[in-house]
């Protein structure tokens, strides 16, 4: 099945079983606008719980912040959101459709990126064991050709993208015959900036209004506030501040479901070290970040740092890890090192001193910053992409599984009385009733058990179990696994010793130490 074909399928699940809807969805929705359902909500609090955990919970010099979402208007001016916070866009002039010029050149780059790895396997495929895939790259000629016209091009693009070089990146595209894939054709605008902040008036009146932005990242407000955490946190430098909070810009090209929304939510980390000493911290969090996402099991090869071509204005190093998504490796957090910038600009146009004294070296200096920055958005659609699975089952028959990781699944347990008489309801109810204080629970009692374990699939509950007659007699329930289906009969006294550890997000935790 083709890979477009998976993700409507997984934007289909999604709305169906209660993960994410469009947002006004009875007025016919707005653009790139989403809410999250019952289980959705449930999903993202516990990707947000394993990220705050993993970084105040095991770090004993890193805390917790929520700024607000108005900041001084000012602040965005000294980050440089003001005047540098812009797209590369650019209009087909038959479709009437805008995009970015620099994700259409990145999309050029993907499509040389898998003329390589459909050789590679197709070799893979022929030579079996004996393939040494490194000798295939380095000697095949399809397989050079299709590399030396992707180097080029990335040659080509990092420079212009590092000049700002608008009308070469319009070149690129020109000469790359680079199509609107609405159009098919080549009848391209000249590429201008666009700038991404949203901006409203506080005040009650027209003309003592002051025109303020909706913010575009959460990491100023983690900015203005650190010598106040400093101080009456008595922190130390390294240390680190955390905030999960709500994002805004006005994506003109918002595209792939929620992987590119107007209004999203950022888990970002700022963490404050010593001058010179940036570059070791930001390797140690590249690798520490990496660690955290692969302790999912969602596939290690799914994963795949990229360094940036263009650095923003305030980085001396950068890198994103991304995942592969149904269309292709797509960034899920970035780790960048920011040097002083922010609190060197904030000092300036705020004229206030926010140096950082350090009793160890008996001198004040700006600290530098390393910034952990995923969007909780991104973190769930990868989540999900990875987890959806359609498998065939003995005797033709086919289900629909989330294979959600334990500690992230919305329903932990989904109780089922095998009939709705005799008692049985009332003895799966009193299950719940005990087990609801450790995970989330769910009862079911709606079509057959067959039907209901579908269901349950569907949604990615990763046990299930079953009360039957014989249960009143032994106290015993037949537990289902979801992933392999496999059923064990056991004592309901067990079932919390069973289940707790494993659907536990502190077990996931120490997996990280």
């Amino acid at each position: 099945m083709a890979q477009e074909d998976v993700f409507k399928k997984i934007v289909s699940h999604c709305k169906e079983y209660g993960y994410v809807f469009p947002s006004s969805d009875i007025y016919d929705g707005l653009g790139a606008v989403y809410d999250y359902g019952q289980m959705g909500v449930e999903l993202k609090n516990n990707i947000k719980k394993y990220w705050w955990d993993s970084m105040v919970l095991l770090h004993d010099n890193i805390v917790g912040i929520d700024s607000a979402i108005f900041m001084h208007p000012t602040i965005w001016k000294a980050s440089g959101h003001v005047d540098a916070f812009n797209d590369p866009l650019i209009d087909n002039k038959d479709s009437k459709k805008r995009y970015r010029a620099d994700v259409l050149i990145e999309d050029q780059l993907a499509k040389y990126d898998d003329k390589i790895k459909k050789e590679v396997e197709k070799a893979h495929k022929k030579f079996g064991d004996s393939f040494d895939e490194a000798e295939y790259r380095s000697t095949n000629g399809r397989v050079i050709e299709h590399q030396t016209k992707r180097d080029a091009l990335h040659q080509r693009y990092a420079k212009a993208l590092n000049e700002n070089n608008l009308d070469e990146l319009r070149q690129i595209i020109i000469d790359e015959e680079i199509v609107c894939p609405i159009s098919g054709t080549k009848n391209w605008t000249e590429v201008r900036q666009f700038n991404l902040m949203f901006s409203t008036e506080m005040g009650s009146t027209s003309d003592g209004a002051m025109k303020v932005f909706l913010r575009p990242e959460t990491a100023q407000g983690i900015f203005v506030n650190y010598l106040n955490v400093q101080k009456t946190g008595r922190m130390k430098i390294p240390f680190g501040i955390a905030q999960i909070g709500k994002a805004f810009r006005n994506e003109i090209v918002a595209r792939q479901f929620i992987f590119r929304m107007r209004e999203f939510e950022q888990m970002e980390m700022q963490y404050f070290v010593r001058p010179g000493e940036e570059l070791t911290w930001f390797n140690t969090w590249k690798e520490q970040r990496l660690k955290w996402h692969k302790a999912l099991g969602l596939g290690d090869a799914k994963y795949r740092f990229h360094d940036h071509d263009k650095l923003a204005h305030y980085a001396n190093a950068a890198t994103d890890i991304e995942f592969e998504m149904p269309f292709g490796f797509k960034e899920v957090e970035g780790i960048h090192s920011r040097t002083n910038f922010d609190l060197s600009q904030h000092e300036k146009f705020s004229g206030k001193n926010i140096k950082y004294f350090d009793p160890e070296l008996n001198e004040s200096y700006t600290p530098y910053v390393i910034e952990t920055s995923i969007g909780v958005d991104r973190m769930f659609l990868s989540v999900m992409c990875a987890s959806y699975c359609e498998e065939t089952l003995e005797g033709g028959e086919t289900r629909v599984v989330l294979k959600l990781p334990a500690a992230l699944a919305p329903v932990k347990l989904g109780v089922l009385p095998l009939v709705k008489k005799d008692g049985l309801p009332e003895k799966a109810r009193e299950i719940i009733n005990e087990l609801k204080f450790h995970f989330n629970c769910q009862y079911d009692e709606k079509d057959s058990i067959g039907k209901r374990y579908r269901r349950q699939d569907a949604i990615g509950t990763p046990y299930c179990v079953t009360v039957d007659h014989q249960t009143l007699e032994d106290n015993c329930v037949t537990i289902r696994h979801r992933d392999t289906m496999k059923q064990e009969r056991v004592a309901i006294s067990d079932l919390n010793s069973i289940i707790a550890d494993k659907v536990s997000i502190t077990s996931l935790l120490k997996t990280l130490i």
